[in-house]
């Protein structure tokens, strides 16, 4: 079957009830995707598919057709990192980083859009992602940030 990943086409032998997340990881390579739980409880695996979020974790691949599906790898254009990778970077939000690239992606969703997120808009969002760290503060000070420099601002 055929996919859109990061703007490339990729072509895989695997079976339509395969889980995209295995197939990102394992046929195409794009290991920034993690597996967590298994059971789209925990948020690690988020990508995005036609620009909405998605675990997939629990999404078959043969669900996706002609979709366009971007990873955490895919967010970078042209070697500059996504405001909201550099905002991350910046606000020292990780420490273990695994649940790191599902927050992104979930923030990166939630500002397409809220430009201009409050921290009520913020929470309600990434609650659905689980940090075990506990660095949810940094979480919204970097979203905030990424979000002024989205809008032209300063951060």
């Amino acid at each position: 079957m055929k996919l859109n990943v990061n703007g490339k086409a990729v072509e895989v032998a695997v079976p339509a009830e395969t889980p995209l997340l295995w197939v990102l990881r394992e046929e195409v390579g794009l290991t920034g995707t993690k597996f967590g739980c298994g059971a789209a409880l925990c948020g690690a695996c988020t990508v995005h598919v036609d620009g909405e979020p998605r675990r997939s974790c629990v999404t078959a691949t043969g669900d996706i057709g002609d979709q366009a599906i971007t990873t955490i790898e895919g967010l970078a254009q042209n070697g500059v990192l996504h405001p909201l990778q550099q905002a991350w970077i910046d606000e020292n939000v990780p420490q273990c980083g695994y649940c790191q690239s599902g927050q992104i992606m979930s923030a990166v969703a939630l500002l397409a859009q809220t430009p201009d997120p409050t921290d009520d808009d913020i929470d309600a969002v990434l609650s659905a992602n689980l940090c075990r760290c506990g660095t949810y503060p940094r979480i919204r000070k970097a979203v905030r940030r990424a979000a002024a420099v989205m809008r032209g601002g300063t951060p």
